[in-house]
């Protein structure tokens, strides 16, 4: 819901005496819907058209986006789970989430890439879930990381434990909108670090890179090798969209 996204969150452990009070914020959010529903109506992110609730998409949108029918794997062994294949809804939903300030989207992209990871084996240390990191005047500039928040979603989904800054983007690089692959490759030649200080939370573990949308991969193949190299036990990707490589060439816009 609207409200309860922009109420702040509870720890996960709560003391009893905060019991009640989660019980009358969630009392207030469901009397509040209505109220929110006139002031701002729900609306599909992708077209623009009415819908029954703040979060989904219309019934034409669900249906045009592409789901992947097989795990894409990154220079055949790490795996890529993707929740849709890249195409004009994908895309809407990527700009208007990444660029467009809509935040609230990342609870929905989140769920639907959460859908598609693994289940955590039973008694093994839970998946170190690593976004992809932006560099700090884009991060100004932007006023939020997309893959952060996407990650922290996938955490409160019980897919894994985040650390926001086990990667670093030390080196700024120009947009890479627009750019094909050898190009994206050369622009983040060591661009992006381990951060040293992480070391002990991922030296042996399981780790998702998280990210919005994975194009050339060339940004996820940066993040693996600086996370290989720091000692991983593994490394996957997870994503709320993913380019087809049929349709990857040099003159390749995103």
């Amino acid at each position: 819901m609207l409200i309860t996204r922009a109420l702040p969150r509870l720890p996960a452990k709560c003391k009893p005496c905060d019991t009640l009070d989660v019980v009358a914020v969630a009392r207030l959010a469901r009397h509040l819907v209505p109220v929110v529903d006139v002031l701002y109506p729900p609306r599909c992110p992708a077209c623009g058209d009415a819908i029954a609730q703040q979060e989904g998409l219309c019934v034409e949108c669900w249906a045009k986006l592409a789901i992947p029918s097989h795990v894409e794997h990154a220079g055949d062994v790490v795996p890529v789970y993707a929740a849709t294949l890249y195409n004009d809804t994908s895309r809407k939903l990527v700009l208007a989430y990444k660029h467009g300030g809509r935040i609230g989207l990342s609870r929905m992209l989140g769920r639907m890439m959460a859908s598609v990871l693994p289940e955590p084996l039973s008694g093994a240390s839970p998946t170190i879930l690593v976004p992809v990191p932006l560099h700090r005047w884009r991060l100004w500039q932007r006023g939020y990381n997309q893959a952060a928040l996407l990650a922290k979603e996938l955490a409160q989904m019980g897919k894994g434990d985040v650390v926001l800054d086990a990667l670093l983007r030390h080196r700024r690089t120009p947009n890479l909108g627009g750019l094909g692959r050898d190009a994206r490759e050369r622009l983040l030649r060591d661009a992006i670090k381990f951060n040293v200080v992480r070391a002990r939370s991922v030296a042996g573990r399981n780790v998702v890179v998280v990210d919005d949308v994975l194009t050339s991969g060339a940004t996820s193949r940066a993040c693996i090798a600086a996370l290989t190299d720091a000692g991983a036990a593994s490394v996957a990707v997870a994503c709320f969209a993913r380019v087809e490589h049929d349709h990857l060439n040099d003159d390749t816009k995103t």
